[in-house]
């Protein structure tokens, strides 16, 4: 008995890890690319073109969403930073969900694992998804309601704040035309970063992922996905597909990139093809990220949330089936198996050999930096290692005379636990050389310059603020309050 149970260990291990060889390669280009778009693309036009739901907006927000990092949950922080700041709600979940689901690296790897079609439906799929957004989101969400809880962050009542509120540029980089930033060698050592940064930020649900799917692919037999998954009955299997995969999402803690090797398993135990791609959508739904929400917006408008993201997954997912049914390019067979046995000298070896030195390369090229005059606005997340701006960070903290920056609250909420077992040897900005006190220019409050949640400069003097909510003010009359506080 022991025996057989370890056999069945080693099986399922060697099955996780020969699907990662598999994606080896891919995951390395998608990073790669991923970075560089990172790197590239300017984040103030983001926060500039966001502030309506129409068509324009909706295009907009998928474009900034693509070229986003794939981060679930530095996904839910970007966005919920965009809609404090004035982004129409409709047009921030867009951005959210194109983050998660438009991204290079997520197409390259379903279509290495479990065929092109996959990709495709990604694209597909999510295109339905934005539009089922736009005209569903109001239905679900009133006005009143997404005001309230913008009142809310803006106010300090929410996780959030610190230097996101700060409207400070783009590095110089990013204003540059297109021909000399791909020339700077400053701009190609930030891509590396962000890619290095990406992939160690997301390595555990990577990790968690290949090894679920490996598990699953091996223990599970095929009498079980027939009992969660009902198959025969035509339109209302694919219905039920469709519907029971956003809930294997949310159950199973694993999003981001790290769902494909479970929507593996899941095509391989015989999902219908609309129900492996409703789950893939769903990584914004997991457990953790629901309990962000509630932080962020409140219980009774998460649950709301909860009910459109599952109403349009799932409905983005039977459709797309029915769209490739039509078209003749769903797979007829399901695989026997998602990866091979044992190593073989094929394409994929090869292409694996070529992009480990690519991946040594990004990971040199990262570790120099600042050398290649890299570097500059960037600092990286203690917690989880992903490379943010400073200026835009969706948070920060003071800690031992020194600024840290954060991809997202949740990060930022479990350096505060426990500082010190993020701090070793990693180092935040440059120390915080700033007098103790200042006045809140809006309420008259004494508050620490060093701790203060937002920070804005007006005529080349420093005014600092007890909350959002009088920063917001501030913003609105700067003329008004900054003749009447003395500031730096």
């Amino acid at each position: 008995m022991i025996l057989q149970a370890l056999l069945l260990i080693g099986a399922s291990l060697r099955e996780a890890f020969f699907m990662f060889w598999e994606t080896l390669w891919a995951l390395v280009l998608g990073f790669g690319l991923s970075g560089a778009v990172q790197a590239f693309v300017s984040r103030a036009e983001m926060q500039r073109t966001l502030g309506g739901h129409g068509p324009t907006e909706l295009v907009r927000a998928s474009f900034f969403g693509m070229v986003s990092s794939s981060c679930s949950y530095a996904a839910s922080a970007m966005a919920k930073s965009l809609f404090q700041k004035g982004a129409d709600f409709t047009a921030t979940l867009v951005f959210m969900f194109a983050s998660t689901n438009l991204v290079i690296e997520l197409g390259i790897v379903l279509w290495v694992l479990i065929g092109w079609q996959f990709t495709a439906s990604e694209f597909v799929g999510g295109i339905i998804m934005i539009v089922l957004l736009g005209f569903a989101t109001r239905l679900f969400i009133p006005k009143a309601m997404s005001d309230a809880a913008r009142r809310g962050l803006q106010t300090g009542h929410g996780l959030g704040g610190g230097q996101a509120d700060m409207a400070l540029p783009d590095t110089e980089l990013q204003h540059a035309p297109w021909q000399e930033r791909l020339r700077s060698p400053g701009g190609w050592a930030d891509a590396a970063s962000y890619a290095m940064a990406d992939i160690t930020m997301l390595r555990r649900e990577l990790l968690i992922g290949f090894l679920v799917a490996g598990f699953l692919a091996v223990l599970v037999p095929a009498s079980i996905w027939q009992a969660l998954f009902i198959s025969g009955h035509g339109f209302w299997t694919s219905l039920e597909n469709a519907v029971v995969g956003p809930l294997i999402a949310i159950i199973s803690f694993v999003c981001s990139i790290g769902n494909v090797p479970l929507a593996a398993a899941l095509w391989k135990g015989g999902i219908a093809f609309g129900g492996v791609v409703s789950f893939i959508f769903a990584d914004l739904i997991t457990l953790p990220l629901l309990l962000i929400y509630r932080k962020y917006y409140g219980g009774r408008m998460t649950l709301r949330l909860l009910a459109l993201a599952w109403l349009v997954m799932s409905a983005a997912g039977l459709a797309t089936q029915y769209i490739f049914l039509a078209a003749g390019i769903v797979p007829r067979q399901h695989p026997a198996s998602i990866a091979p046995a044992s190593f073989q000298w094929n394409y994929t070896t090869i292409l694996n050999i070529i992009f480990l030195a690519l991946f040594g390369a990004l990971l040199w090229l990262s570790r120099n930096q600042q050398r290649f005059g890299g570097g500059r606005g960037y600092a990286l997340d203690p917690v989880c290692g992903m490379q943010v701006e400073t200026a835009r960070a969706p948070a920060s903290m003071l800690h031992a005379g020194r600024r840290y920056y954060f991809c997202s609250d949740r990060c930022c909420e479990a350096f505060k636990t426990n500082p010190e077992r993020f701090t070793a040897g990693q180092p935040g900005a440059e120390p915080v050389r700033l007098e103790e006190t200042a006045t809140d220019p809006v309420c008259g409050m004494s508050v620490n310059k060093a701790e203060a949640p937002a920070e804005r400069v007006y005529a080349g003097q420093h005014f600092w603020f007890c909350c959002d909510g009088c920063a917001q003010t501030f913003d609105g009359a700067p003329d008004r309050y900054a003749s009447a506080t003395p500031s730096r």
